[in-house]
């Protein structure tokens, strides 16, 4: 495929309302799937972290509190990695030079924008709640 076509093939909407002339479906049915998978990944870290916050709250810390606690160190891990970049992102951009936030999930773009300030002040205060008690 010759690289204008490639060029052509990027998609910059965040819904799939037409297809583009030209343009292999396999484009739009990948950045599809990855922004399906992204955006179920988020969700699942907001039930972890939900979790998470319930057993600070309750002080039932047991071995779920240590399991979301340790898939948060690996989400961590993964990100510093990838320079603070979520390695789906990476793989969306392959199918999309969109500057929108929100290109490879599905989210609104102001929250797509804000994600890891919102949920990196959201683990602190779990945290510091587990903390208090783990320590008093």
């Amino acid at each position: 495929m010759p690289l204008n076509l490639v060029t052509t093939c990027r998609l910059s909407t965040f819904y799939f309302r037409a297809r583009i002339p030209g343009c292999p479906v396999s484009f739009m049915k990948k950045l599809i799937l990855i922004k399906t998978v992204h955006t179920l990944v988020w969700i699942f870290f907001n039930i972890v972290l939900a979790y998470l916050f319930y057993a600070a709250v309750t002080g039932h810390i047991g071995f779920w509190v240590w399991i979301g606690l340790g898939l948060f160190a690996l989400e961590g891990i993964v990100l510093l990695v990838f320079k603070w970049t979520c390695p789906l992102t990476v793989l969306a951009r392959r199918y999309s030079d969109s500057q929108a936030d929100n290109f490879d999930i599905f989210l609104p773009n102001w929250l797509a924008r804000y994600t890891n300030l919102i949920y990196t002040s959201l683990l602190v205060i779990v945290l510091v709640l587990l903390a208090y008690r783990l320590l008093r």
